[in-house]
């Protein structure tokens, strides 16, 4: 990145899932803003311009895929990589993600280093 505060959000309303995430982008270098549903995601992102989110995709409220149709549709939050988490199986929800607009998906139980590297490629684009 070139030195401009990196900032994240990271939506799950699962709080020990949400504490390791905040742990990973936090030691990737991002400011990360927490979020436990999506209306609560789409607030923090317009207020505050993240680099990338990390959704779960049942989140409350807005689940993520509906958070990342919005999140595109904005604007001001267009530009927002978005990664969307889960521990379905099925690739319907994969479908339904990536048509919405996520820039990755990423099936539970993932390895940090893995995500991290995941999610450096996809907000960095290398």
């Amino acid at each position: 990145m070139d030195g401009r505060r990196r900032v994240a959000i990271v939506a799950n309303d699962e709080p020990d899932i949400r504490e390791l995430l905040v742990v990973l982008l936090t030691r990737a270098g991002y400011d990360v803003l927490e979020a436990a549903d999506g209306e609560e995601t789409l607030c923090l992102a317009r207020k505050h311009h993240p680099n990338v989110a990390v959704i779960d995709v049942r989140t409350p409220k807005l689940d993520g895929c509906e958070t990342t149709r919005a999140l595109r549709a904005d604007p001001v939050t267009a530009g927002t990589k978005v990664i969307v988490l889960t521990a379905s199986v099925g690739d319907s929800e994969r479908l339904r993600a990536l048509t919405a607009g996520a820039d990755l998906y990423l099936r539970k139980p993932f390895s940090g280093r893995d995500l991290a590297r995941r999610i450096r490629e996809v907000v960095e684009g290398v």
